[in-house]
């Protein structure tokens, strides 16, 4: 992977615009965005198909936890499908492996950049260069779910709970152990080391202490800042506390959503993903029959020193540089960035919808929570747009998952001094791959 992270794409061809009547048979590459991926992207894709019978749309799912070597082995060999979801932060380094092509004379098809959000459409290109590579299909932003009837027992006005990281901490110490319906609570739920999100987890608290992923110039580490460092303690420091069950530190996102569902714990930072599952049905996988689904609201993450900061992610669509059938590929993509399908994929998947008209439709507006998180886009953050970035994310994970075990107990005693050694250790690993 590192070897075929070289910052000069000028090799990669532009997507072709010829569009056949002629029976086609795409390729789709997707992740599991929603309750039943393959099928949902096919009800969203069904206006299209009726209007183009000769267009067949074969979906592939790919597992979030092996979608990155799947799709480099793809970008290498030239094998793989016509269209392709991508991380956000994952384009970068796609197309300097010259894995998808350039859109870059084919903006204004899909609006152009001042149809999204200004941190979405950063995504879609290599930062410090023009052309652009991606189109932004839905975002991920995170935000503070809390129960209202734990909240309201404890004596917490939510109004001023979230508006610092002081407040927020002696919110969480009031309503920690609250009973509700005869359960005692936790105060704080988080998922530690075995989260995929554990990168994402973090970099929202090190950001609003000041602190930065990296120099201004991409070439070196300033996560294990003093600065940095300040936002990390904090966050960790709640688990700590004991605001937090430790048990949550061995769990994943799912795991500690699913406990925040079941009433073990009165606050999560989670994804807009959350309230479609307080929506759902049992039956369908959601969490509607439980008492959290009906006292539940949202709020941005709290301000730090430096202001307000939230993890910005989601998904872009691309063109794989070696689709035999560009044209109707692209053609696609256009419709999946058409103002409908944004809004209809937003509704079927949780998540937020990329582009500015679909976010300020009646949908997102008119419902509280999810105004909540559009609300948080605007402090939205994410990481640096270079093709480096894959393999650094590799080695955050790695030493962040070292810093929860020492939070838990299980590896040295937690220290500013402990957690420091273990940030050093990767701005070493990482300067290393900034240099490649």
């Amino acid at each position: 992977m590192l070897t075929g992270c070289s910052s000069d794409s000028s090799s990669t061809s532009a997507t072709t615009t010829v569009v056949t009547d002629k029976p086609v048979e795409l390729t789709a590459w997707i992740m599991p965005n929603s309750p039943k991926p393959d099928a949902d992207f096919l009800s969203l894709m069904k206006p299209y198909l009726d209007k183009h019978p000769n267009v067949k749309i074969n979906v592939t799912v790919l597992d979030w936890g092996s979608a990155w070597t799947k799709i480099t082995t793809a970008a290498t060999s030239g094998t793989g499908p016509d269209i392709m979801q991508l991380g956000t932060t994952w384009v970068p380094a796609i197309a300097a492996m010259n894995g998808i092509d350039k859109i870059t004379d084919k903006t204004a098809d899909i609006g152009g950049a001042d149809a999204y959000l200004p941190a979405s459409w950063k995504t879609t290109m290599i930062e410090g260069q023009p052309d652009v590579y991606a189109v932004p299909w839905f975002v991920d932003a995170r935000a503070v779910y809390y129960r209202k009837d734990a909240f309201e027992k404890a004596g917490v006005d939510p109004k001023d709970a979230f508006k610092t990281w002081d407040s927020f901490k002696a919110a969480l110490q009031k309503v920690n152990h609250v009973n509700i319906d005869g359960q005692e609570m936790a105060a704080f739920t988080m998922p530690g080391k075995n989260d995929w999100n554990v990168a994402h987890n973090i970099f929202p608290w090190v950001w609003e202490a000041g602190g930065e992923v990296l120099a201004k110039d991409n070439k070196k580490s300033t996560f294990n800042s003093e600065t940095a460092l300040k936002g990390l303690m904090f966050y960790t420091g709640l688990a700590k506390d004991g605001l937090v069950d430790k048990k949550s530190l061995e769990e994943n996102s799912s795991q500690v959503e699913a406990d925040f569902a079941d009433g073990k714990a009165a606050a999560i930072i989670d994804t807009p993903v959350l309230i479609k599952s307080f929506a759902t049905s049992k039956e369908n996988g959601g969490y509607s029959d439980k008492l959290a689904a009906k006292n539940y609201a949202v709020a941005p993450l709290p301000a730090g020193p430096s202001g307000q900061a939230t993890f910005f992610g989601g998904s872009d669509l691309t063109v794989f540089s070696g689709s035999k059938n560009k044209g109707n590929a692209w053609d696609v993509v256009k419709y999946l960035a058409s103002d409908d399908a944004q809004l209809q994929y937003a509704q079927l998947s949780g998540m937020l919808p990329a582009k500015n008209s679909a976010l300020n439709s009646s949908y997102v507006t008119n419902d509280p929570n999810l105004s909540a998180f559009k609300a948080a886009t605007q402090f939205g953050r994410s990481y640096p747009s270079i093709p480096q970035w894959g393999p650094t994310e590799t080695v955050l994970v790695k030493h962040f998952g070292n810093i929860w075990d020492i939070v838990a107990g299980v590896n040295g005693t937690y220290s500013d001094a402990a957690v420091k050694k273990e940030l050093d250790a990767a701005a070493q690993e990482v300067d290393s791959i900034l240099k490649q």
